[in-house]
């Protein structure tokens, strides 16, 4: 068996702040190996990794700003987000929920901590995922998927040894909550000390896994630490993570879209030409209103 190996593993950057909410460390794009033509159709990932924020009466966030283009994914492990959009979509995100939303033709959105969690303060862990749209659908309508940690399916793995929750795309005979514009596999495997988990995705599928909790080894033999990121090779369509302890890993593949990205700020097109329409377009109200 060929399994696929590892390409890199990638340390956490220095974090910054999104907004006064948000503390992330970013792993894609980044400068070395990472950027949004390596891993398309996963154009931006930044990881909050667990941090801790006092008890705040002004609840902390980014306001209202505008996306179009593709979709982003909260994925949520600790802490509580409250969302709303220019389509009348709102929810609140808790620990274990996902919110999968399309911006596709234009969408303005806020993010806050929610009241609650933001009154009493907490550990905060998020992972943002800008998910690249095909030229095809990007002036699509804008759609939100809320999905809650029930909603979510789940394949418990034998012996007790943990439990791959299949946000998108599918785990052995387990389909993922969410729909997808082209083929995407994000999976949360949640792993017992010494248990090991297989995957197998095709070979061109853009793939990489972020250890958002322990540490795990990849194919008896690379070790990967809490809050690194590893990037596979596109050779080999199999490969092990054994959990060294108490271990939840997140896990992305999808198949590349082979068209020019042009990208600027909230907005990812496929022409500068479709860029400059985004920015007009926003500013002369197409994107709908929302109160900061």
């Amino acid at each position: 068996m060929a399994y696929r190996k590892i390409e890199i593993v990638t340390a956490p950057r220095e974090p910054h702040f999104v907004g006064d909410g948000f503390r992330v460390h970013n792993f894609i794009p980044s400068g070395f190996r990472l950027d949004m033509e390596r891993m398309n159709p996963f154009i931006m990932l930044d990881y909050g990794s667990k941090f801790h924020f006092p008890p705040s009466e002004q609840p902390r966030g980014v306001g209202v700003h505008p996306h179009r283009g593709f979709e982003t994914v909260t994925i949520a492990y600790k802490g509580k987000v409250a969302h709303h959009d220019s389509a009348g979509n709102s929810g609140i995100i808790g620990e274990g929920d996902v919110q999968w939303m399309t911006a596709a033709s234009g969408i303005l959105h806020k993010e806050y901590h929610e009241e609650n969690f933001s009154k009493t303060g907490g550990e905060f862990q998020m992972v943002q995922l800008w998910v690249n749209l095909p030229a095809k659908d990007k002036m699509s309508p804008p759609k939100y998927q809320g999905l809650t940690h029930d909603a979510i399916n789940k394949y418990s793995l034998a012996g007790n040894a943990g439990v791959i929750e299949v946000i998108a795309g599918q785990y052995k005979d387990v389909k993922g909550a969410a729909s997808t514009f082209s083929p995407v596999h994000l999976l949360n495997a949640k792993l017992n000390k010494g248990a090991k988990a297989d995957f197998s995705f095709p070979m061109n599928f853009n793939t990489g896994l972020l250890v958002v909790e322990g540490s795990v080894v990849v194919n008896g033999e690379e070790a990967v630490k809490t809050d690194h990121f590893a990037l596979f090779e596109n050779e080999g369509e199999e490969f092990t993570v054994e959990a060294l302890e108490n271990a939840v890993v997140l896990i992305l593949s999808g198949e590349p879209i082979r068209e020019p990205i042009a990208a600027h700020g909230p907005f990812v097109m496929n022409t500068r030409q479709e860029i400059i329409q985004a920015f007009e377009d926003f500013h002369s109200g197409k994107f709908g209103t929302l109160e900061d």
